[in-house]
């Protein structure tokens, strides 16, 4: 599972969610699906249950972000869902990250791949210097962050996919970078500022691409979830 394309559903209930999948019945690869925060607080632990049911291999997208301690309890109860991959904020700290990892791993050893978010797709230079008073270029503070992930023991992180060949040179090519963020070269960029093709995100070093609006709001979403696959994975 070194590289895929993840669809992020963010729809805001079962019933449109369903709608859609029932879209990718007959298909023989069953996409790689991102549940975020809409749906998750719409609808609970039992739509990552139905979907999983239904084959799918499931990226939870909640962003934990809180004192360590919390999030370790909060991914205790998360590793009990069966999903593939989940996630925290890297701006948490290593502690943080250090005490999700341990929440997340089973007794018996096994558990999701673990992921970090860097900077949101939506988050410029400006932004994060005027808003945040991070005074550091928006690329040193993603690598920084990544680094930190890696010291963390997790996985990889959520990056642009401009920044997934930096990441891959600052930890290794083994780290793996999850890029949202991409669009095809024909289509609207909406509202992220940090974006690329599939093809492009490829060439760049993404492991894993999520791609939502370009796909969701197609009017054909299996053949831009099949254009997505061929782009990225030549398939």
């Amino acid at each position: 599972m070194k590289h895929d394309v993840i669809i992020a559903c963010d729809f805001k209930s079962a019933e449109d969610t369903f709608k859609f999948l029932d879209l990718f019945k007959d298909e023989e690869r069953k996409p790689f699906l991102k549940i975020g925060m809409e749906l998750f607080y719409a609808e609970g632990p039992s739509i990552v249950k139905e979907i999983k049911r239904r084959g799918h291999k499931i990226f939870l997208d909640l962003k934990l972000h809180d004192i360590p301690n919390t999030v370790k309890k909060a991914m205790m109860v998360l590793s009990r869902l069966d999903v593939d991959m989940c996630n925290v904020h890297a701006a948490g700290t290593i502690d943080m990250m250090r005490a999700a990892l341990e929440g997340l791993t089973r007794e018996d050893g096994t558990r999701p791949l673990l992921i970090a978010v860097t900077q949101l797709t939506s988050t410029s230079e400006e932004r994060m210097r005027n808003e945040l008073l991070i005074d550091a270029s928006i690329n040193d503070t993603i690598v920084k962050y990544a680094q930190n992930t890696r010291e963390a023991g997790l996985d990889g992180v959520v990056c642009s996919p401009l920044e997934a060949g930096m990441v891959h040179e600052a930890c290794g090519r083994e780290f793996l970078t999850i890029t949202p963020g991409v669009r095809f070269a024909d289509g609207a960029v909406g509202d992220q500022v940090r974006v690329t093709t599939p093809a492009r995100a490829r060439e760049i070093g993404s492991d894993f691409i999520v791609v939502g609006r370009p796909v969701t709001q197609a009017e054909d979403p299996v053949a831009a979830y099949r254009r997505c696959v061929k782009e990225f994975l030549g398939e």
